[in-house]
């Protein structure tokens, strides 16, 4: 999570995801009385809900049978994409902590009932899905604004949703769907990570652990890989990351980042099923942000490759019913670009812009295909080559909290129906002080 400090310390730095403010005392020089200390302990988060219309068909055979479900009925959906929460330590002499826990739509709930049906017999329910993930647990050595050293479990700072993925940075109720869709989002590892500021240049390096080859698909690609069914994360195989974000022009972030590691063996049961396979995944991103005269432009490209892609596809439907394989096709390489430009109409008011609010209309647009090449002797499926165009608004009555509205739609080749939605959201991202 990506939290720009807006606090007073010489060696704060702001990292990939987020950085934990540390705080130095101060004193007004027209104060006389004790200085009043700050509490080393920060508390903040983000979180979303979300309310869509969507005019399509959500049967599983859409795409399939496309034809049957052309005149299907809209359907409704509430939804808590994110709730997050992020407690943050400074321990002093550079020594830091964060932490951050994520309720995805709504977390998961259960409960023992007796069943009278079954003799009285106890039985478990699940009564909501969702996921509870500790995205985030680190410790951070800051030595200078070149230099800093962080250990544990961090985002990795692939592509832009990823590095900037709180709802107040960008303008969709959703999270950009291509990254979204054929990345890990948020992506989350536990390894090393190197990272500082010299000059115009900021770099992140990181040593994590690779992606579990078992868990990509054809629908998402890789997005899969960074889970893990198990108590552990599998770390037979490692992976390098490397990020560089360039502010030489006033208002305008360039940025690249790039990933590469080996995927095959990095789960149970690998002997005998990726038997002398690699699995290299092997990522390039690159992304830019414009903020000033009243306009956002943000934008993104990301091309991926896996190799020994038809192996893992062929090992993978091969697996055994219960294993956590999706059990479909895997592409050679996927493809992600998208764009959105938001102009903030409240600049042509000089009552609303002292007022420190912001009402901005913008439009995006995505293409993004997770099976955007096959080797020889896989079928392509071309349902998964999609576009989207958004317009929509965006209202903060503050910083902090941002109101918004869209008209969506999801554009398929011409055997497939198109996917129109409109969506609601509210949202919120801030640290708060004790």
């Amino acid at each position: 999570m990506q939290i720009i400090s807006t606090f007073k310390y010489a060696v704060a730095i702001v990292a990939s995801s987020f950085m934990l403010p540390t705080f130095a005392q101060s004193v007004s020089a027209d104060t006389v009385s004790a200085p009043k200390k700050v509490s080393r302990l920060t508390l903040g988060g983000y979180g979303e809900a979300v309310a869509s219309r969507m005019f399509y068909s959500n049967n599983y055979k859409r795409y399939t049978d496309a034809s049957k479900y052309k005149n299907a009925k809209s359907f409704g959906q509430f939804d808590l994409p994110h709730v997050v929460f992020f407690v943050g330590y400074d321990f002093g002499k550079g020594w830091s902590m964060g932490s951050e826990i994520e309720f995805e739509h709504g977390g998961t709930e259960s409960a023992i009932e007796i069943e009278e049906e079954e003799t009285g017999e106890y039985e478990s329910e699940i009564e909501r899905g969702g996921e509870i993930a500790l995205e985030q647990f680190w410790i951070q050595k800051t030595f200078s604004s070149k230099f800093n050293l962080r250990l544990g479990h961090m985002v990795v700072p692939v592509g832009e949703t990823n590095y900037a993925h709180m709802p107040t940075e960008f303008f969709t109720v959703f999270r950009p769907e291509g990254e979204n869709t054929i990345f890990p989002c948020t992506w989350h590892e536990t390894g090393i990570e190197a990272f500082g500021r010299i000059g115009d240049f900021r770099y992140e390096v990181m040593a994590i652990a690779g992606l579990d080859a078992d868990r990509f698909g054809n629908k998402g690609w890789i997005h899969g890989g960074a889970g893990s069914p198990y108590e552990f994360k599998m770390a037979t195989c490692y992976a390098g990351v490397l990020r560089i974000d360039n502010y030489s022009i006033k208002g305008l972030r360039l940025s690249a980042s790039g990933y590469v590691g080996n995927s095959a063996t990095n789960t149970l049961n690998a002997t005998g099923k990726y038997d002398d396979l690699k699995g290299t995944v092997a990522i390039g991103t690159f992304g830019f942000l414009y903020n000033d005269h009243n306009v956002i432009a943000r934008g993104n490209f990301d091309y991926g490759h896996l190799s020994n892609s038809l192996e893992i596809t062929n090992a993978n439907i091969a697996s055994r019913k219960d294993s956590p394989s999706p059990k479909t096709s895997i592409a050679s390489d996927a493809i992600a670009m998208g764009c959105e430009v938001g102009y903030n109409i409240f600049s042509l008011s000089k009552k609303l812009t002292s007022a420190d609010q912001r009402f901005y209309v913008f439009g995006r647009y995505d293409y993004y295909d997770s099976m955007y090449k096959t080797v020889a002797n896989m079928t392509d499926e071309p349902q998964w080559g999609r576009q989207k165009i958004t317009f929509g608004v965006n209202y903060f009555p503050m910083k902090e909290i941002v109101i918004k509205g869209e008209w969506s739609n999801r554009l398929f080749k011409s055997q497939f129906n198109n996917e129109p939605t409109i969506s609601l959201g509210v949202c919120y991202n801030g640290l708060f002080r004790l």
